[in-house]
């Protein structure tokens, strides 16, 4: 097996297959995956650190099989930290991707997505934020994700919570409360119901709350049951796998304006390369999801 051995931060780490194509399309290498979360590493540790994640791993490359993993590998290196997580069954044991060189180490494990639980591994039982993913139905494109997003904002303000945007990566949106206050999944999932609840009556044409994906096409899936602990949400700055080493960015709201002024749903789509340089440019759009304290009305 080809590799090298690298020292990260005094953790030594062996990158193996560093020239496995993970990208086709793009000739996108994992190499150039590691190098990516590398980069970003100073954005995206403080959106991971002491947070379960869940380990989504393409081996053959985004064209191939993949599989999840919640249990961190038990070859993980002894300066991996991990949490457990309690279950109706067994407690489960996460990766906690706290630093640099974890980062690379489960980047070189070909996890080319990354998913977060919306709670702390140790307070299980309180999300630090409230999200709805906004996905769009058939004949349905980002662009109008984006009017539904800026609709939501305006509904979010009037009851006093701030609220930040973030490309999926993939086709739609999602829309984050920071709240990082005293609360529980019940009273988040049950707030983002009746908004999404509230949208719906609003604009039936446009926006649907219901899960039945028989009733999707036309309109943009306003998802409120991700506020779950069991549930996952991909992190803000994971790279996709998509035939695009497009990345789950965030957004300021006059982008979202600008994009449905166009429109041009390109405008929300960012490669690895465009990201490092939007953080390098304007900073962590998401920082406030940390640290900004919302208490739910």
């Amino acid at each position: 097996m080809s590799g090298r051995v690298v020292s990260i931060n005094d953790r030594k780490l062996k990158l193996t297959n560093l020239e496995k194509v993970l990208y086709p399309q793009q000739g996108f290498t994992k190499a150039q995956v590691i190098s990516y979360y590398l980069r970003i590493a100073p954005a995206m540790l403080p959106h991971l650190k002491d947070r379960p994640v869940t380990l989504k791993r393409y081996p053959h490359g985004v064209e191939d099989k993949h599989f999840y993993e919640k249990r961190c590998p038990s070859h993980r290196p002894n300066w991996v930290s991990t949490g457990e997580v309690p279950t109706n069954d067994e407690p489960l044991r996460y990766c906690l991707v706290n630093d640099a060189a974890t980062l690379a180490w489960v980047a070189n494990l070909a996890s080319i997505e990354l998913h977060t639980l919306l709670h702390l591994c140790q307070t299980p039982d309180t999300p630090t934020t409230m999200v709805f993913d906004l996905d769009p139905g058939e004949g349905v494109s980002v662009i109008d994700c984006a009017r539904v997003a800026l609709e939501l904002r305006e509904m979010l303000n009037a009851a006093g919570l701030q609220s930040f945007a973030k490309t999926s990566g993939g086709k739609g949106l999602h829309l984050h409360v920071p709240l990082n206050t005293p609360v529980t999944f019940a009273q988040t999932k049950s707030f983002a119901r009746a908004v999404a609840q509230a949208y719906e009556k609003k604009r039936p044409d446009k926006a649907l709350s219901q899960m039945a994906k028989s009733l999707r096409a036309g309109k943009t899936f306003i998802d409120w049951s991700q506020n779950d602990s069991h549930k996952t949400t991909v992190c803000v700055y994971s790279l996709r796998a998509k035939s695009l080493p497009a990345v789950s960015t965030p957004l300021r709201w006059d982008e979202l304006e600008a994009a449905i002024e166009s429109p041009d749903a390109n405008s929300l789509v960012f490669d690895a390369r465009a990201a490092i340089d939007r953080f390098n440019e304007m900073g962590d759009l998401f920082a406030p999801v940390l640290s900004m304290k919302q208490a739910l009305t």
